[in-house]
């Protein structure tokens, strides 16, 4: 081997500097790549933290320093009371009746919207004629606004000149005060189960996503339809249950629709809605604009809010072993 041949002590040592140099500029195109997406993430997900700061946590935490005083809206003479609102509120009798009530409507109105949603969302998943026009017509009234649908219902069962009551006198029974105690309830619950058609879009997206393999071989072992409906569909099915009860009570608890059934009345600038429809938020709405307490009624959203998360806790908590996914939803990636 000649002496050209032999690379020198200069060449061994300037190989792994150039090595060095091209790893250093590889790194640093990667971690300006990864700068850039950072940014484009942030750039896009920024509307959503600015609306969610400013419409979400800055009203909570406004009405959280609210429910520690007695300002009502108006007047510039208001006092810090400390706990004040939440120890009158645990002592309040009308609080805990108009809770109890929401709590009731929850527990019967959320069971029953669904069970009519995925009732109708297996009837329209059947290959029938005109099944689009049947999807359409069913949901429609889940797109009408509250108001609409609340002053609708208002004429459809008045009692002097509602439709309702003017089909019971054509067959001869008297007109029903349906407005009012005690059948004003049962109209509150009709209003919900009007608008099942949000549930049924749901329910029947959930259906078309249950593989027709299990049903075939359910039928081939021979299974009832009833079977293979409470053994296979409803527990593939038990997720979207599991969300439309939680979204479900989380809205019952919060309706306002007494307000937009109740008859043409007024007390203190605030109409009169029938007692087993004094529902909590009802309580709380008198207590804003009928009343003027500011504080005490943010004191009763905060302990809204509080057993709301706790009703949730406690839904996740018992149905954990009823509900069935197709992957494992704590499953690290």
């Amino acid at each position: 081997m000649t002496t050209e041949q032999i690379p020198s002590v200069a060449d061994r040592t300037a190989r792994p500097t150039v090595s060095t140099g091209r790893t250093g500029s590889a790194e640093r195109r990667r971690s300006s790549m990864t700068a850039r997406r950072h940014r484009a993430f942030y750039m896009f997900v920024s509307p959503w933290i600015i609306g969610f700061l400013l419409l979400t946590i800055v009203p909570m935490a406004y009405a959280l320093w609210l429910s520690f005083t007695t300002f009502d809206g108006i007047s510039p003479h208001w006092k810090y009371v400390g706990l004040g609102n939440y120890r009158e509120l645990l002592n309040d009798s009308v609080t805990w009746d108009a809770l109890g009530r929401a709590g009731l409507f929850a527990v019967t109105s959320v069971p029953l919207s669904i069970i009519a949603g995925l009732g109708l969302a297996v009837l329209v998943n059947r290959p029938i004629r005109a099944r689009g026009l049947f999807r359409t017509l069913l949901y429609l009234p889940a797109v009408v606004p509250p108001v609409g649908a609340g002053i609708a219902f208002k004429n459809l069962f008045d009692q002097n000149a509602g439709a309702t009551n003017g089909v019971l006198t054509l067959f001869g029974f008297d007109a029903l005060g349906w407005l009012a105690d005690p059948y004003a309830r049962y109209v509150l619950i009709m209003t919900v189960l009007w608008g099942a058609g949000n549930i049924m879009i749901i329910s029947l997206a959930g259906l078309q996503d249950v593989p027709r393999e299990l049903h075939e071989a359910a039928r081939i072992d021979g299974a009832s339809a009833w079977r293979t409906f409470r053994s296979i569909t409803v527990p593939l099915l038990s997720p979207v249950l599991l969300f439309q009860t939680v979204t479900g009570v989380i809205a019952s608890v919060q309706t306002i629709m007494p307000l937009l059934l109740a008859p043409i009345s007024t007390t203190g600038g605030v109409t009169t809605v029938p007692q087993s429809n004094y529902l909590y938020m009802i309580h709380v709405f008198a207590q804003y604009f009928a009343l003027g307490r500011y504080g005490y009624a943010s004191a009763l959203l905060w302990v809204l809010f509080v057993l709301i998360l706790i009703a949730t806790g406690l839904i996740f908590k018992f149905t954990s072993g009823v509900v069935f996914y197709n992957v494992d939803p704590e499953a690290k990636k």
